[in-house]
């Protein structure tokens, strides 16, 4: 954690706390709320109802944690670490711990199910205070930025996750499924859990170092996985016989005769090709044919010339 960071998480802390107090106290920030909600944005713009359905699915946490996993797999086969599905796997279970502790916590009524007009609708059973939808896409999406190589392609991701996660935020208003308020608190949940996340990190180390020594046991309790040993230089006359050969009756030596040593038997051996002497063949080697009459040493050539 560096300096920075820990500023940026006491400053999002601070706002998060802010946002709460106003909403307990009912504070202009309710009224705006209702103002917003009577304005139906959906009921303005209904050409963009359709596209904004689908949109908002990039904010759900079983889609989006699927896509985001199946990338960040691919990226741990090819780095050969578990380090970024571990990291998603920190994320999303801080995630679920803090916002579903404050949503169940302070229990806000939505939009679509308001009993009085102008009051915050605080600890009545609800469950949208903060947005679910927008914390997730801030964690989910932010996490590519978090776990990227190179600071150019960290910028780049940081600013696509922002305006996903702000898309997001803003089409739950559109579609009155949450207030304004619930939105900015769910943008502040999501970032502290990102800003928290380095504190995570010798966990996450000794996690991936824990399942890689599994991984390695298991393998080699694997059927066939040892490999044997060598036999030693000298040592081929200790192996036990092959099945085949030790069924197979064993042969007698055979007689010798009587009066007749053996000592050549054991003193010579066969000698190999490349310890014999070399043997120069007698006469031509050109063979012999039927019509070419033997020369003679004696047979005078002729002579050529004067």
């Amino acid at each position: 954690m560096s300096r920075h960071r820990i500023v940026l998480l006491c400053a999002t802390l601070a706002f998060y706390m802010a946002i709460v107090w106003a909403i307990v106290t009912t504070s202009w920030l309710v009224q705006f709320d209702w103002e917003v909600m009577f304005f139906r944005p959906y009921q303005q713009w209904p050409q963009v109802h359709a596209f904004l359905d689908y949109y908002v699915v990039l904010g759900q946490r079983g889609p989006t944690a699927v896509m985001v996993a199946a990338w960040l797999g691919w990226r741990s086969w090819r780095q050969h670490t578990l380090r970024p599905l571990l990291a998603l796997g920190a994320a999303l279970l801080l995630l679920n711990t803090t916002v579903g502790a404050a949503k169940i916590g302070m229990g806000r009524l939505g939009p679509h199910y308001a009993t009085v007009v102008g009051s915050n609708e605080m600890w009545l059973g609800g469950d949208i205070f903060p947005s679910g939808h927008t914390a997730n896409a801030v964690v989910t999406w932010g996490i590519l930025a978090y776990l990227a190589s190179t600071p150019r392609a960290r910028r780049y991701l940081s600013a696509i996750s922002a305006v996903v996660a702000l898309g997001v935020g803003l089409t739950t208003v559109y579609l009155g499924t949450h207030w304004l308020s619930d939105v900015v608190l769910g943008w502040a949940a999501g970032l502290l859990v990102l800003l928290a996340l380095p504190w995570c990190e010798p966990l996450i180390a000794r996690a991936e170092s824990w399942l890689l020594a599994r991984r390695d046991a298991w393998r080699r309790r694997r059927p066939g996985a040892r490999a044997t040993a060598p036999f030693p230089v000298g040592a081929s006359a200790l192996r036990s016989p092959a099945p085949e050969q030790s069924a197979q009756p064993s042969r007698e030596p055979l007689p010798v005769r009587p009066g007749r040593s053996t000592a050549h038997l054991a003193q010579t051996r066969p000698t190999t090709r490349s310890e014999r002497p070399p043997v120069t063949p007698a006469g031509s080697r050109r063979p012999p044919h039927a019509d070419r009459s033997q020369r003679s040493s004696t047979t005078a050539r002729p002579l050529t010339g004067a």
